[in-house]
Order: structure tokens, then C-alpha cells, then sequence
């Protein structure tokens, strides 16, 4: 079947309708991803924030209810039962994957610019999206762990742990004349490079948006300071680390 006598799903085959499915998931979540953008742009970014918490509540409620009846899964308040039954060893192996995919995903993205349109549009368009991905993903972390408004060094550093890279990453943390240091002792990225004999990265100016919005949005009285990240020299037990103190 030639794709111009295709004129409804009906005339799809089984390849083509499964090919729709995916499709058809990726529409919702780009569209899902261009709502909070508009909202963000007419109302702010926490204006934006709180009505995606509600909206993506509910879709997901309304969203794996119909699934579970499609398919005939049993599902709890949009969670599927099947999923909170696994095993906890398959539950993590779950969590890693979907890390290693975002991963992908964002180096995906950062390869299609870079070769339409360069290196530093690239890594614009990079800096950009980190400057808004770490608040969501702070925001979206205190309140997986229920962190009040001012958790504190002690809250960031619990945080810390449940960041996509934290999955990906070995990191650590240590306490210092009562500032948290964070390092990041092995990065997937820079690591690959080391590898294949490549100079590192030069990360920095996506990092310094990437900490400091992090860790702002899980405390506003954090500000962070970058102690080394690449292009910056730094010693072979760590590629990048970053200073977080409350602002007395």
C-alpha cells in the first residue's frame, strides 16, 4: 500500500497503525510541553509550574484509567498496578533505563543542532534548556520527597540523589565549614570522551545554570558556587564541583 491512497486509519496496516500509536504519544507529549511553555510565557514560570502539577494530574488519572480498560491492566489513582507489584530490583532497573533514555534524548538534541547549525547555537540552545529544566526537576523532586519551602543544604543534598544525572552519575557530596560540596566523581559524558582521547567537554556555562537554578528552586537562599568544571583544570577524582551555601 502506497502511503497516498492512505486516507484514515482504517487504511493503515499493522506496521503503519503501530507506527501511528507512537506517533500519536509523541504529539501528547509535545503538546503537553508547548502548554507549559505558552502558560510560562503569559503567566510565569511558577504560575506555569503549579498549573502543570494539577493538569498533569489529572491527565494521568483520565489517561491510564482508559489504558487500563483498552488493555485490561488494573490501575490505583493513574498508577498501574502491575508496576508498583514488580519487583523492586526491576522497579530500579526501570528507573535506569528511562535515565540512560533522557540522556540519550538530550544528546540527541544537542547533535541535530550542532550539525545544522553549529557549536555555539548548540550550545545556546543547551544552556537554555537547562535554565529551565532544573527548577522543574527541583520542583518536581520536593514533591516526590515532600520537602517544605525551605529544606535547606540538607534538603538540596537529598535532592541531589534523585536527579536524572543522579541515576546516570557517581557523585558525591561532603559537608565543609558548613557549605555542601558537591562533586561529580564520574560523568558519562566527559568519561566517553576520556575514552576515545578527547578533551572534555567544556560544560561550564551550562553547569552554572544548571546548579544554581537547581538549587534555587529547592531553596531560594542557596547560591552556589562553581569550584572547577570544564574547561577549568581539575583533579582526576572529580570533573566538576560546585560550593552550596544559605545566604546568611
Amino acid at each position: 500500500m502506497v502511503i497516498q491512497e492512505i486516507r484514515q486509519a482504517e487504511d493503515m496496516d499493522t506496521q503503519q497503525l503501530a507506527e501511528y500509536v507512537v506517533d500519536l504519544l509523541h504529539r501528547m507529549m509535545v503538546h503537553h510541553t508547548l502548554w507549559f511553555r505558552e502558560v510560562e510565557h503569559q503567566l510565569g514560570f511558577a504560575r506555569a509550574l503549579e498549573a502543570m502539577d494539577e493538569a498533569w494530574e489529572n491527565t494521568r488519572r483520565i489517561a491510564i484509567k482508559r489504558l487500563a480498560e483498552e488493555f485490561g491492566f488494573h490501575e490505583t489513582n493513574g498508577i498501574p498496578d502491575a508496576l508498583k507489584t514488580m519487583p523492586k530490583e526491576r522497579q530500579i532497573k526501570l528507573i535506569d533505563a528511562i535515565a540512560k533514555n533522557w540522556l540519550a534524548q538530550d544528546g540527541v538534541w544537542f547533535q541535530v543542532v550542532e550539525k545544522a547549525h553549529g557549536m555555539n547555537d548548540a550550545k545556546r540552545c543547551n544552556d537554555s534548556t537547562w535554565s529551565r529544566f532544573s527548577p522543574f526537576e527541583a520542583h518536581s523532586i520536593k514533591k516526590l520527597l515532600g520537602l517544605n519551602r525551605h529544606p535547606g543544604l540538607e534538603g538540596l543534598e537529598r535532592a541531589l540523589n534523585f536527579r536524572m544525572y543522579g541515576r546516570l552519575n557517581r557523585q558525591s557530596c561532603h559537608w565543609e565549614s558548613g557549605s555542601l560540596i558537591f562533586q561529580m566523581n564520574d560523568c558519562r559524558v566527559q568519561s566517553a570522551r576520556v575514552r576515545k582521547g578527547l578533551a572534555d567537554y567544556p560544560c561550564k556555562s551550562a553547569g552554572l545554570v544548571e546548579y544554581t537554578r537547581f538549587a534555587e528552586a529547592i531553596d531560594d537562599r542557596i547560591r552556589t558556587e562553581c569550584l572547577g568544571c570544564p574547561p577549568d583544570a581539575h583533579p582526576a577524582e572529580w570533573f566538576c564541583a560546585w560550593r552550596f551555601t544559605i545566604k546568611q
